[in-house]
């Protein structure tokens, strides 16, 4: 049997590890030159920097999937530095070193990860800002900061652990703008008795913040980023609505991952509107499994729920496959990871609660404001094209609105600017976002490089 799977983070290892205890050797691909996914990001060879130091809390753990991963690769087809560049019936398109090339397969499972999901702001096309990952990432993999005096702005856990993981390595913190009220995380706090640990630990972290007298403020809203040559500034609103100024040379944004969905879109699995989330997400079994046959889905790829979430999907995915295959599989182990995905489920709904999308921020931004920074196009020529549209019938969705203003035709495919665009076309439109749609996944869902002549 050809099993192929995609990815090597947290959900990737745990899948192999139960493939591979099944006597299956699968194919084993990594867009990275290593595994360990974003949230375990591998620092390259010679990096001197502890686990501890590296990932905190999570060090342990790290260390302890590095080791599974390592232990793994030679048991198994182990392709690093591939890119998965499009999927059909029973076949994988590849892309390594300018060759392509054709992976067949019988069963495949995607564990594609996330990415951070951006609203663009006034001033976000400046060198100096990066997502909140990129920024996280940096640290990881090459122990750098993105500045000497970095603003933070974000809803989440994440933010509070970035922003401390650069006060911890001696990086200059200027603030950290919180676009969620505490008021709102309140009502949500018995919720997140599921996690209580990691709710925890996110405590900790913002105390420690505090207690190093950096500027936090909750329920703040971001109005602009400044400079001209790079960042010199950040404007933003408190919860009275009290304009300020701030002085930093570099800005973390993001509100939240978005899944990586284009090569189960292009697979032909079935999306869903998540309100909660406010995310497409690919439609599954509890166990990973999808209407396409042969196709299962783990870790963020398949909804946002964060590594411990990722690895118990991974592992409840890899058996489903051997179950549906006819192999023999540990029906206990399945029930048990069951259970603890219903409480982590459970635990990942309360913290959509606690730190909603800040939809209106996207719907709301300024006409001159660059929307999609590949194509150069403009909040406002998007609303001028849905304005068109509501007299012609000519952009009443947003594929048909990428056809009219190029948003989405860039480098990206839209997976930076396509959430954010479809809440200004809602908006200029006076409908549900769910009703103006997503932008369908397109080959190759990232640039291919080219062979030299």
């Amino acid at each position: 049997m050809r099993v192929a799977v995609v990815g090597a983070g947290p959900a990737g290892v745990r899948a192999v590890e139960q493939l591979l205890r099944a006597g299956l050797r699968p194919v084993w691909i990594d867009e990275a030159p290593d595994g360990g996914g974003r949230i375990y990001q591998r620092p390259p060879p010679g990096f001197i920097r502890t686990p501890k130091a590296l990932y905190g809390w999570e060090g342990a753990r790290a260390a302890a999937l590095h080791a599974t991963l390592d232990a793994l690769k030679p048991q198994v087809d182990w392709r690093p530095e591939t890119l998965v560049w499009n999927v059909q019936a029973g076949r994988l398109d590849t892309a390594k070193d300018g060759a392509v090339e054709e992976i067949g397969f019988d069963a495949a499972l995607l564990c594609t990860g996330a990415m951070d999901r951006v609203i663009p702001l006034p001033g976000w096309t400046l060198p100096g800002v990066t997502a909140m990952g990129a920024a996280q990432i940096a640290l990881k993999a090459q122990g750098c900061a993105i500045g000497r005096r970095v603003a933070f702005v974000r809803s989440g856990p994440l933010l509070w652990l970035v922003a401390y993981q650069y006060m911890k390595s001696g990086a200059g913190v200027a603030a950290v703008i919180d676009t969620t009220s505490w008021r709102t995380k309140l009502h949500a706090l018995a919720g997140l008795r599921d996690g209580a640990a990691t709710l925890a630990k996110g405590a900790w972290y913002l105390a420690r913040l505090r207690a190093a007298g950096i500027l936090v403020r909750e329920g703040a809203t971001p109005v602009a980023i400044e400079g001209t040559n790079g960042v010199t500034g950040l404007r933003w609103q408190d919860a009275a609505g009290t304009e300020h100024h701030l002085d930093c040379d570099a800005v973390a944004l993001g509100w939240g991952v978005r899944p990586e969905t284009q090569l189960a879109d292009l697979a032909g699995v079935a999306m869903r509107f998540d309100a909660l989330s406010h995310l497409w997400v690919p439609r599954r079994d509890a166990a990973g499994r999808t209407a396409v046959p042969g196709l299962y889905l783990a870790g963020d790829g398949a909804g946002i729920g964060g590594a411990d979430v990722a690895e118990l999907g991974g592992a409840r995915a890899a058996l489903a496959l051997l179950e549906d295959a006819g192999m023999p599989c540990d029906t206990t182990l399945a029930h048990q990871l069951d259970r603890r995905l219903r409480g982590q489920g459970r635990f990942r709904a309360a913290l959509d609660r606690a730190f909603p999308f800040p939809a209106r921020l996207a719907a709301t931004m300024p006409d001159d404001t660059i929307l999609c920074r590949c194509e150069a196009v403009r909040a406002g020529e998007l609303r001028q094209a849905a304005r068109a549209g509501a007299a012609t019938g000519g952009a009443p969705e947003v594929n048909r609105a990428k056809a009219f203003t190029r948003i989405g035709m860039g480098r990206c495919q839209g997976r930076i600017c396509g959430a954010a665009a479809a809440e200004v076309l809602a908006d200029a439109l006076g409908c549900r976002v769910t009703e103006v749609g997503r932008l369908r996944g397109q080959a190759p869902v990232k640039p291919l490089p080219m062979p030299a002549p």
